[in-house]
């Protein structure tokens, strides 16, 4: 079955950066697109970014356009989030999916920018 599992996850101050991984199994990785989502408290889970099947193409949310950047290592079934200057706003957890709702996705790891 699908497994992923984030991590990278942390506190850090308004400016600083994170890169987010994902582990992934149970699935041709390297077929799927991919998605990081995120969630913010009392809130639906938001999709942040989607990254074709061979990493080539990559389209990002308005809200972290030109601060994030999206990857993958097909090889080793590994999706990474480069978060830049990060924002009090970016807080929330974050999850790698399978599906741009996030139905389909890890554990989450907490992004804390304060």
């Amino acid at each position: 079955h699908v497994q992923l599992v984030e991590s990278g996850g942390g506190l850090v101050q308004p400016g600083g950066s994170l890169t987010l991984s994902c582990a992934a199994s149970g699935f041709d990785f390297s077929t799927a697109w991919m998605y990081w989502v995120r969630q913010f408290p009392g809130k639906d889970i938001e999709w942040v970014c989607i990254i074709h099947k061979d990493g080539k193409i990559a389209t990002y949310r308005a809200a972290v356009r030109d601060r994030f950047t999206v990857s993958r290592d097909n090889a080793k079934n590994m999706l990474y989030l480069q978060m830049n200057s990060l924002k009090p706003e970016d807080t929330a957890m974050y999850y790698c999916a399978t599906d741009s709702n996030g139905k389909n996705r890890g554990q989450g790891t907490q992004v804390t920018v304060s």
